[in-house]
């Protein structure tokens, strides 16, 4: 009978584990393969690495164009207009059929992440959702005077409360997002504005600025940075015991041959080359992440992402706060050391066990626990969705992924196999 209740607490204790992971994440790239009217939407965001951030966030909707709403986009801008139009698509809240037509006031504002770039001015970053009479639901920018560019026309999928995948019928146009950005052409112009200039400096002293500058035109670049303070902290290298090529060495392994934003990085499991790689192994790093932090680890010590200095596809430059040390030319960090072997207790003496009076032990101490108006909107009921209200409760039960309450799941199974082994 022991054996049989420790089995199906096995039993239980895997089945927790399966569903762990499977509703620990989600993959819009996955999520849109299986509708070919979204290729384009889901091209363009692997091409951008809007994929990775979305990847790595939870409690999100994504806004998705079909192949001839994405035409408005695709083909007249580049990547650097097309990444941030986009990224206003990418709702940091989680919108599904129900929700959208029960929205207090009718009409609210939410952000996006485009916000999170710190490119957007005023409420640039932040969407108008409007609840419109007839079953319709309008989106648009949040800048006033703004009107509701785009329509809600159905559901695509949701996993509740995680991600929700709502396709609309056109892009929202925020005031100056399709301009093209300044192109960084001057690296070391942003590097010393940035803090960086004694970065900089050897980029130019060595040649490696070049380096850079071609591995930007063949297709992609990141950068890591360290601030002029990471060169002045306890640990930093001194520069003038490295020769001319370890130099070049150690500033190409702080560069990436390829464009790989934050949000990639929280997402990265394996080791990262860079372009001082010159063989498996060789002159890699890998990434950890805490919430929305970055660190970077060498195998000498850790470097912590501090801040963005530029992300304009296809380069990215992060500003780090220590300079990232190669094993190659620095050496593994040291392990620990081992703990000290304790000396053999001496046989007491008869004198020592004779009895001494103690004192009685002290008691240990308990321990002692605002937002703009609506536009102006059509109250047109024409063309409403077919999910409209009266379709809604059952069409968001078909379409809604298995998901649960981790948390609240994970409670209930371990409640009921402690219940089944007590009886």
């Amino acid at each position: 009978m022991a054996a049989l209740r420790v089995l199906c607490l096995l039993v239980f204790t895997l089945s927790l584990l399966a569903v762990f992971f499977t509703v620990s994440g989600h993959n819009i790239t996955q999520i849109l393969s299986e509708s070919p009217e979204y290729s384009s939407f889901n091209s363009y965001l692997s091409q951008t690495k809007l994929d990775d951030e979305i990847n790595s966030r939870n409690t999100i909707t994504v806004l998705v164009l079909n192949n001839d709403a994405m035409s408005f986009l695709a083909g007249k801008h580049p990547l650097s207009v097309i990444k941030p139009a986009l990224s206003l698509l990418v709702l940091l809240d989680y919108y599904d059929p129900l929700k959208l037509h029960k929205i207090s006031q009718g009409t609210t504002l939410t952000t996006t992440l485009y916000q999170t770039t710190g490119r957007a001015a005023g409420n640039i970053g932040f969407v108008n959702v409007t609840d419109l009479k007839g079953g319709k639901v309008g989106f648009g920018s949040a800048a006033p005077g703004s009107k509701l560019d785009a329509n809600y026309t159905k559901s695509v999928k949701q996993i509740p409360y995680n991600i929700s995948v709502l396709e609309i019928n056109a892009p929202i146009i925020a005031p100056g997002i399709l301009t093209a950005p300044v192109s960084p052409n001057n690296m070391t112009e942003l590097l010393e504005k940035a803090g960086c200039k004694t970065f900089a400096s050897m980029l130019v002293s060595s040649g490696v600025l070049k380096t850079y500058e071609s591995t930007v035109a063949k297709g992609g670049l990141t950068v890591f940075a360290p601030s002029d303070d990471a060169f002045k902290t306890e640990g930093a290298p001194d520069l003038t015991k490295l020769t001319q090529a370890e130099v070049v060495s150690l500033l190409e392994y702080h560069a990436l041959a390829e464009y790989k934003p934050k949000g990639s990085l929280k997402i990265n499991k394996d080791a990262i080359s860079t372009l001082a790689t010159n063989g498996a192994g060789k002159y890699d790093l890998t990434t950890s992440t805490s919430g929305d932090e970055v660190m970077l680890h060498t195998g000498v010590g850790p470097s912590r992402v501090a801040d963005t200095v530029v992300d304009e596809t296809p380069l990215v430059i992060f500003k780090v706060d220590k300079v990232l040390l190669p094993t190659e030319l620095f050496g593994k960090s040291p392990s620990p050391a081992p703990e000290p072997v304790s000396a053999p207790t001496p046989t007491p003496s008869a004198k020592s066990l004779s009895p001494t009076p103690t004192k009685s032990p002290a008691k240990e101490p308990s321990p002692v626990a605002a937002s703009p108006p609506a536009p102006p909107v059509d109250e047109s009921s024409e063309g409403a969705p077919s999910d409209s209200p009266t379709n809604l409760e059952s069409s968001h039960a078909k379409n809604a992924a298995f998901h649960v309450n981790t948390p609240v799941y994970l409670t209930a199974l371990v409640t009921l196999a402690a219940t089944s082994i007590l009886l």
